[in-house]
């Protein structure tokens, strides 16, 4: 009888054992990584941080300091065979030198403000004109051509880096000392989650978005013509020639501009109207369709590359996403080599001109209060 109850404790033993070794293997599984690393200096001699994540399922996100950039993330297809579908560079001299805001995050005030000009509590402001007359992007100096401060942290959700950067009264033209933070994070979910937050001392606009160029097939490899996609929108911003909208909603239905079910990117381009000096492609503001008036967050659209597998899907708590095709990307230098149509943007964000049209949802925000929005990425493959 004795022996038996040996033999009987020692199988549990076992099997506490074993489950105790799946339980480790699982704990460790958890653990998402971050290592730092320097990726030169500027001109005026700071030093760029990289940050290098990897979540616990091997996907790999690599950010840098200048312009809170995202320089490469790198999703497994079908297979599992993992490329980096992000357009970049490997070296801080190309970012220095001009881009076409590759990876950047993107302030005071993404896409374009009319002019340059809006007027706020009885006073004018003049920005600096950085695309023919009007308001780029945040101007000559974004966001994306400055230094964040940043610090990075793991959690059980995955891996994080907290970018945050002061943005001083007077910068570009606009009001108001402005303190940002925008956390990028790696999630176990197989995510790229973006969530920012502002406040002022001063009513201004805050308009904050990221403009990664995606190539699902992977960056370098290819247009990006034959990739399926969903945007969950019944209206885009009619705009003017300058692409400045003119404040009316149009509805995408019978037009190139509705992808409320898949179509190839390129499939319908020569049904864009086209304007005068701009090359073909999209490069226009859709309105999320939302079941609610809430800041909640939405499907927003979905992108499928059927020959690698590979499935991108966007929420977002944004009114607006910007549909942007690469149409101005031309092989050269300030292009970083890449061809025209080598990457798609989906730039999730409040509408463009919004100060300047009182249609729009507002854009200011005022001391006391706190910009918050969120963008997740999800990545799948099938």
């Amino acid at each position: 009888m004795m022996r038996i109850f040996f033999i009987l404790v020692l199988i549990c033993a076992i099997i506490i054992g074993i489950n105790g070794l799946i339980i480790l293997e699982k704990n460790q599984k958890k653990a998402a990584t971050i290592t730092k690393s320097s990726f030169g200096h500027t001109a005026a001699g700071e030093e760029i941080y990289l940050y290098s994540c990897a979540n616990n399922n091997g996907l790999k996100l690599k950010m840098i300091t200048f312009g809170a950039i995202v320089v490469s993330l790198e999703v497994p297809d079908r297979d599992g065979n993992l490329s980096n579908i992000n357009l970049g560079f490997n070296s801080l001299e190309k970012y220095l030198n001009g881009h076409p805001y590759f990876g950047a995050t993107i302030g005071r005030f993404c896409n374009r403000i009319a002019k340059g000009k809006f007027t706020l509590n009885d006073s004018t402001y003049s920005l600096k004109t950085n695309d023919g007359k009007n308001h780029l992007h945040g101007g000559e100096q974004g966001y994306d051509k400055v230094v964040w401060e940043a610090r990075e942290y793991v959690n059980e959700d995955g891996a994080n880096i907290e970018f945050s950067y002061k943005s001083y009264d007077g910068e570009e033209g606009y009001p108001g000392n402005v303190d940002i933070k925008a956390t990028y994070s790696l999630t176990n979910n197989d995510e790229l989650k973006i969530a920012f937050a502002a406040t002022t001392d001063k009513a201004t606009p805050i308009n904050l978005t990221n403009h990664n160029y995606w190539n699902l097939n992977g960056a370098g490899n290819g247009d990006i013509l034959e990739h399926e996609l969903i945007i969950n929108a019944n209206h885009y911003l009619e705009v003017y020639d300058d692409l400045i909208p003119t404040g009316g909603l149009n509805n995408v239905e019978e037009s190139a501009f509705n992808f409320r079910t898949a179509h190839r990117v390129g499939s319908r381009f020569q049904d864009i109207p086209k304007i005068e000096n701009l090359p073909l492609g999209y490069d226009h503001c859709f309105v999320i369709k939302k079941d609610d008036l809430n800041d909640s967050l939405t499907f927003a659209a979905m992108v499928k590359h059927v020959e690698t597998g590979r499935i991108m899907e966007v929420y977002t708590t944004h009114p607006g996403i910007q549909f942007y095709t690469g149409n101005f990307l031309d092989g050269g230098i300030g292009s970083g080599g890449f061809q025209q149509y080598s990457g798609f943007c989906l730039e999730t964000q409040h509408f463009p001109d919004a100060p300047n049209q009182p249609k729009f949802k507002s854009t200011i925000v005022y001391p006391g209060q706190e910009y918050n929005e969120m963008t997740i990425f999800r990545f799948l493959n099938e």
